[in-house]
């Protein structure tokens, strides 16, 4: 069985934000890019996920074979107060309905867990599905996993237990061999890049209106 992170904002371009121990005035501007990109972006400069992770998994099995996916863990490596670094927005925050197959994950919990979200689908309402699933060499899951923190910093990765023909097994999920990083975003502030000034601008404000 193989498993895809086909993408680690699946609402991209909506509100993707990134918290870096640096100034405004010494940030570079933000690439125009795709969202796995702009991560790799932050990363060269020391940022995390700020406030919340989508991440889009993509599960496929290596023959016609059935899998059942079993259950689908978080694990918490470390669970730290939210460091004090600026938040910086890479695009304008929208919203939509959540699709099918999708884990809600609250990192704040002392035990997180992926709890089954209800969602919408050409709009009609999908009722929450939980576990167990199949998939084969034709037969294929697409997951959305949306783990966020209020008031941590977070450093987690997902398994997932499965089986086939009498084996079994557990798959990790991580960020390319190394655990996910999600840290709070509450209270501090958030800029923008302004393409026509060529500055960094101080959003919190607006933000704040909008009850963010």
């Amino acid at each position: 069985m193989t498993s895809t992170l086909s993408s680690y904002n699946w609402d991209w371009p909506c509100g993707q934000y990134f918290l870096l121990d640096r100034d405004p005035k010494g940030m570079p501007p933000a690439p125009d890019v795709a969202d796995r990109a702009r991560r790799n972006w932050a990363a060269q400069l020391g940022g995390v996920d700020g406030g919340k992770m989508l991440i889009e998994l993509t599960l496929q099995g290596a023959s016609q074979d059935a899998v059942v996916l079993k259950a689908l863990h978080v694990r918490v490596v470390k669970q730290e107060a939210a460091n004090n670094w600026p938040a910086y927005s890479m695009g304008e925050g929208c919203g939509g309905g959540i699709m099918p197959q999708s884990f809600n994950i609250d990192l704040d919990d002392n035990q997180p867990v992926s709890r089954p979200v209800a969602g919408e689908d050409g709009g009609k309402a999908v009722p929450a599905k939980n576990f167990p699933y199949r998939v084969s060499s034709t037969d294929v899951e697409v997951f959305h996993v949306n783990a966020h923190t209020e008031d941590h910093d977070v450093t987690w990765y997902l398994e997932l237990d499965w089986s086939s023909k009498g084996r079994s097994g557990t798959l990790r999920i991580d960020d390319n061999g190394k655990p996910f990083r999600t840290a709070a975003m509450r209270n501090r502030p958030v800029y923008e890049y302004r393409s026509d000034t060529s500055v960094w601008e101080d959003i919190s404000e607006s933000l704040a209106g909008q009850g963010n």
